[in-house]
């Protein structure tokens, strides 16, 4: 009930859903099997490159300890898959949870739980944790390993053991190998498509992953942690009539939305998935210094809206119109995000309401809202009215 509720809060949007054939694709993938310490260094050097998944490392250090004991006494643990992104440059798209737990192993240490979205960061910005963090007993413990149960009669001898401590075991854990599933989009060429679905049915962990989720690990950028950031702006909080932050992140696809439709709108078309997937891609390469002006407009835009109806988006059954704020913000910033200024177009409440009640833009807002002619024509609507 509490997941159907938190689903539920905003209105207007109809996630299309890409319908991909086998004739579509051309993909090659080619299996390798890499020893532990083989992997670490890959992890380290930045060849094997961990996304920032919206689960952090979730294992607990019983979980952690029953994969490394299955790698020394020679059970096959499931294969990973790694998409290759360029040379020499792998993105992991399954089997995070098991390589972070050979490379914490290894290094001694094991992530304390209330201090892994922060470890998380500093992992994305630097590629590894520095040793200052490793070492830090507010952010790890020592990982010995944990086997026995409390009605465990023969205790395990592996049991409280850690890398330095595992003898005549270690050559069996350092030189095991895992099968790394090496994943390369042939065709089409232009796109990541195929990594995204790929994703998509490779992580579900029988639980469907929202979009904007799977993007968060595939397409992650400054642009996307300056998402992050504005997600939590107080006025726009107040304009979502949402407090805390979307647990499936949707409240951050609507920002990706609204800047890929304030920046690209002339190149849209249909799907809205593949539209904000081909953006997300593109925003990786944005200049740095470009983002804190988007920042900036949007914080702007946001103080003017509530100085002039907080409840604007918010229609009468408290439900966040979507397709209403990414008209009104492309129409009020679409000239200040052109010409790099902060000011943004003057409107009034009443216009608001007269774009909200208007009966073209009603009906492309409630059927097929992601259609190319029916996005075209609230941005266009919304321009006349407001401005």
């Amino acid at each position: 009930m509490a997941e159907e509720l938190e689903q539920n809060w905003f209105s207007d949007d109809i996630e299309d859903e890409i319908v991909y054939s086998f004739k579509e694709y051309d993909v090659s993938s080619i299996p390798n099997d890499f020893n532990t310490k083989t992997i670490i260094d890959f992890i380290e050097s930045g060849l094997f490159k961990i996304p920032g998944f919206q689960r952090n490392y979730i294992w607990d250090i019983k979980r952690a300890s029953k994969l490394i004991e299955s790698l020394i006494i020679g059970l096959p643990i499931p294969q990973v898959f790694l998409y290759e992104e360029g040379k020499n440059n792998y993105l992991v798209v399954d089997g995070q949870q098991r390589l972070l737990s050979i490379y914490f192993f290894n290094k001694k240490r094991f992530p304390k739980k209330e201090k892994r979205f922060e470890l998380r960061q500093v992992f994305e910005e630097q590629g590894r944790f520095p040793d200052e963090y490793l070492h830090s007993d507010d952010f790890f413990e020592d990982f010995k390993l944990k086997l026995n149960e409390p009605a465990q009669t023969v205790k395990n001898k592996l049991d409280g053991l850690t890398y330095p401590t595992l003898g005549e075991f270690k050559n069996s854990f350092d030189l095991r190998t895992v099968r790394n599933i090496m994943i390369k989009q042939n065709f089409p060429s232009d796109d990541d498509s195929a990594m995204f679905e790929i994703f998509n049915r490779l992580n579900s962990g029988g639980v469907t992953l929202k979009p904007q989720e799977i993007r968060t690990s595939l397409y992650h950028s400054k642009f996307y942690n300056n998402l992050y950031k504005i997600n939590l702006y107080p006025n726009w909080r107040v304009l979502l009539n949402k407090p805390e932050p979307d647990i499936h992140m949707k409240d951050v696809e609507i920002l990706l939305r609204a800047f890929a439709l304030l920046l690209d709108s002339s190149e849209y078309k249909p799907a809205m998935t593949r539209f904000l997937n081909q953006f997300s891609k593109k925003s990786r390469g944005f200049k740095e210094d470009s983002l804190p002006f988007f920042q900036q407009l949007f914080e702007t835009f946001c103080d003017y809206i509530v100085s002039l109806n907080p409840a604007v988006f918010v229609s009468k059954t408290g439900k966040f119109s979507i397709t209403v704020f990414e008209s009104i913000f492309v129409a009020l910033c679409e000239d200040g995000a052109k010409s790099h200024s902060l000011s943004i177009k003057a409107t009034t409440n009443g216009a608001i309401e007269r774009l909200k009640a208007d009966e073209v833009f009603v009906r492309a807002s409630q059927d097929n809202t992601a259609g190319k002619g029916n996005v075209e024509t609230r941005l266009r609507i919304a321009k006349e009215i407001l401005v």
